[in-house]
């Protein structure tokens, strides 16, 4: 072997050794860039959660240290507390009558926006600017105004000669107005199926045109395929969204009456910064997120048959 060829040998070996060295420069330099995001997560959402955990298996009152008591929390729960029965009950219902008008109605304004014609932008920022201010203490404290018993609702029945009822003070309504106000929040879903609807190849509906289909087998046959993704990602969104409404049920109506808005969250808050009983709340909020999980994976698992990709050729496997 001559010294040109071994000096060759000896800097090709020394080659994958650099190259080693510069991709963990460059890892090492990119966890110093995410460092503020890892720490920020690790201290202010995984170490809350394990926290919260460890909490639920204790009895907590924030003025004295937790001391353990194993699944006594959880047990007193699912077998003898009534309240969580009743407000688990409320929010069930909640979410099975909110999340698909919210959907329908989003998908329905959506539809009627994605138009080509003069100043539809100015449409879309004024239609999509109630959800800029959505949730907040301010269009609960309107919302109460506009539906209480002197309200801006009942004077413009009077209008019509129409006597109104105290639509927050009436058990038999007042979950029907928190309901009414998140379906009237649609703003955010209504954009997302907005930017689904632009994603629709039009050469499909020129297809469909030619082989006389008519509007609404093409909303049938051709958009609500293409826009099943996009539906069950907002329908997986409004569900843990809904199960998580306080504001407005705590500043419309309090909860009543006779506990008929009586929100999960309301009871959880309650529990926790009420009464001071942190370790229940812990296990109610792990409740919580079990039910969400559960009902996600479920979604997941039906999604394989309405949901259809084109990546795959047609609905997920």
């Amino acid at each position: 072997m001559t010294a040109e060829t071994a000096t060759g040998t000896g800097m090709e070996k020394k080659q994958p050794k650099r190259k080693r060295n510069h991709t963990g420069a460059t890892h090492l330099a990119g966890y110093v860039f995410i460092s503020p995001w890892l720490i920020g997560f690790l201290l202010l959402t995984l170490w809350p959660i394990a926290q919260s955990f460890y909490l639920s298996f204790t009895e907590y009152s924030l003025l004295e240290d937790p001391v353990w008591t194993g699944m006594d929390n959880y047990a007193k729960i699912l077998s003898s507390d009534a309240t969580f029965t009743k407000s688990l009950s409320v929010t069930f219902l909640f979410v099975l009558f909110s999340v698909p008008l919210k959907l329908f109605f989003s998908l329905m304004v959506a539809l009627a926006l994605n138009k080509s014609i003069r100043g539809m932008n100015i449409y879309r920022t004024a239609i999509y600017f109630p959800s800029l201010i959505g949730g907040s203490i301010a269009v609960a404290a309107l919302w109460r105004n506009m539906f209480g018993l002197d309200g801006y609702i009942n004077q413009v029945l009077a209008w019509f000669g129409i006597e109104g009822v105290g639509w927050i003070s009436n058990p038999d309504t007042s979950l029907g107005t928190l309901i009414l106000l998140n379906t009237w929040q649609f703003g955010s879903t209504m954009v997302i199926f907005l930017a689904g609807l632009k994603q629709v190849p039009q050469e499909l509906y020129e297809s469909a045109s030619v082989d006389g289909a008519g509007k609404v087998r093409k909303f049938i046959s051709i958009t609500l395929p293409m826009l099943s993704p996009v539906m069950f990602f907002n329908l997986v969104l409004g569900i843990i969204g809904s199960f998580q409404t306080f504001t407005s049920a705590f500043i419309i109506t309090k909860g009543g009456p006779i506990n008929s808005t009586y929100m999960y969250a309301m009871f959880l808050y309650e529990k926790a910064f009420k009464h001071y009983q942190m370790g229940y709340a812990s296990a109610l909020a792990w409740i919580l997120l079990t039910i969400v999980a559960v009902l996600t994976i479920i979604n997941f698992m039906a999604s394989r048959y309405w949901v259809f990709y084109e990546s795959d050729g047609g609905k997920t496997k």
